[in-house]
């Protein structure tokens, strides 16, 4: 049975940093696409950044330059390095693996999900 966990979510002040992670259990993460999503309250969920299997990545305009998705198959983790966070960054941060679907920054290309990580980003 594949487990996903996010941690290291939290609340920092615009212009801080944050690195949340994804611990995987049950599957190999080298073995498959893996993406970070977020929800905003009353948006829809959005993709952030993806990691291909051939470790090639894609990111939303948004947060180019600023986000930085990682992988460490030795620890079965992967991590989202967020650097000058804005207050619209605030959004629970979801890790998700297993792509099933063409687009790598779709929600609905995925298959197995994490509970989720609250970030707050204050101005």
């Amino acid at each position: 049975q594949v487990q996903v966990v996010e941690s290291g979510g939290g609340s920092v002040q615009a212009g801080g940093s944050l690195r949340v992670s994804c611990v995987v259990s049950g599957a190999s993460i080298s073995g498959y696409s893996m993406a970070w999503f977020r929800r905003a309250p009353g948006k829809e969920r959005e993709g952030v950044a993806a990691m291909y299997i051939s470790g090639v990545t894609k990111y939303v305009d948004s947060v180019k330059g600023r986000f930085t998705i990682s992988r460490d198959s030795a620890k079965n983790t992967l991590y989202l390095q967020m650097n000058s966070l804005k207050p619209e960054d605030t959004a629970m941060y979801y890790c998700a693996l297993s792509l099933t679907g063409s687009s790598v920054l779709s929600p609905t290309s995925y298959k197995y999900w994490g509970q989720g990580t609250q970030v707050t980003v204050s101005s």
